[in-house]
C-alpha cells in the first residue's frame, strides 16, 4: 500500500529519465565492453560475464572483483571479493540516504525495483531532477533502467571481442581500463586539496602492493582514501 503523499511514478517520468541518460550511453557502452573483454581474459564464459552485469549491475565493483577472481575459488578469495565489493559500494549507503525522503511512502516492490537499477549516473540524474523541483520517481527509475540493457549488451559484445584476442598486451588492450578511469577522473579535478583522498588511496595501494602479497592493496587503498576524505576539508560549500 502506498502512502497518500508518496511521490508520483509515471510513464512520462520513466521516458524522461531514459532521455536524460542518453548522453551517457557512449561511455557506458565503452565501460561495459571493457568489462566484457576483461572478463573473457579472466576466463569467464559469456553467460557468466553477461549474467554478472545483469544481476550485479555495478560497474566499478564488477571490474575490481575481476582482480581477485580466481579458479578454483577459496574461502580467502571469496572473502576478498566480498570485502572489495563492500568497500567500493559503501557509497551506495550515502546515495540511498539522500533519496530516502523522496521515496518515502513508495510501495516496497517499486522501491526495490528502483534501487536495483540505481547507479551513480541515474542517482545524479534523479537528484538533479529533484533539486529542480521535480518529484516523479519515474525519472530516477528510467535513468537506471535505460542504461541496464546497454550495460548487459555491451558486456556481451566486449566479451566476444576480447575472447578473440589471446595476447591483449600485444595490442595494448590491457591499457583500456587505466585510460578509461583516467578519462573519467580528469573532469573531476578541482585542485590538489579535493584530490588528496585519491592521491592517498593510490599511494597506499602502490606501497601495500609492493610489500604485501595478494590483493590487500585494494582494501588498503580504499581505506586510505576513505580516512583521508573524512579528515580533509575539500573546501566545498556546505
Amino acid at each position: 500500500m502506498s502512502h497518500a503523499s508518496a511521490a508520483p511514478f509515471t510513464r512520462a517520468g520513466i521516458l524522461t529519465g531514459i532521455r536524460l541518460s542518453l548522453p551517457l550511453w557512449p561511455s557506458i557502452a565503452v565501460f561495459g565492453a571493457a568489462f566484457g573483454a576483461a572478463a573473457a581474459q579472466r576466463g569467464l564464459s559469456l553467460a557468466e560475464a553477461a549474467g554478472a552485469s545483469a544481476l550485479v549491475y555495478a560497474g566499478s565493483a564488477q571490474m575490481v572483483t575481476l582482480e581477485v577472481w580466481g579458479q578454483p575459488w577459496t574461502v580467502s578469495a571469496l572473502l576478498a571479493a566480498m570485502t572489495v565489493t563492500g568497500l567500493i559500494n559503501a557509497r551506495m549507503i550515502l546515495m540511498g540516504a539522500t533519496i530516502q525522503p523522496w521515496m518515502r511512502g513508495t510501495p516496497l516492490w517499486r522501491t526495490a525495483m528502483t534501487l536495483f537499477v540505481l547507479v551513480d549516473a541515474s542517482w545524479l540524474i534523479g537528484v538533479r531532477h529533484r533539486s529542480e523541483g521535480g518529484r516523479d520517481l519515474g525519472v530516477l527509475f528510467g535513468a537506471g533502467i535505460g542504461l541496464w540493457p546497454l550495460w548487459v549488451a555491451s558486456t556481451a559484445a566486449g566479451h566476444l571481442a576480447g575472447a578473440l584476442v589471446t595476447q591483449p598486451r600485444a595490442y595494448a588492450l590491457d591499457m583500456i581500463l587505466p585510460i578509461f578511469f583516467a578519462a573519467m577522473l580528469a573532469p573531476l579535478w578541482r585542485g590538489v586539496r579535493p584530490a588528496l583522498p585519491w592521491l592517498a588511496s593510490g599511494l597506499v595501494a602502490l606501497v601495500v602492493q609492493r610489500l604485501v602479497p595478494g590483493y590487500a592493496f585494494i582494501a588498503a587503498g580504499a581505506a586510505a582514501g576513505l580516512v583521508t576524505g573524512l579528515l580533509v576539508d575539500d573546501g566545498a560549500a556546505r
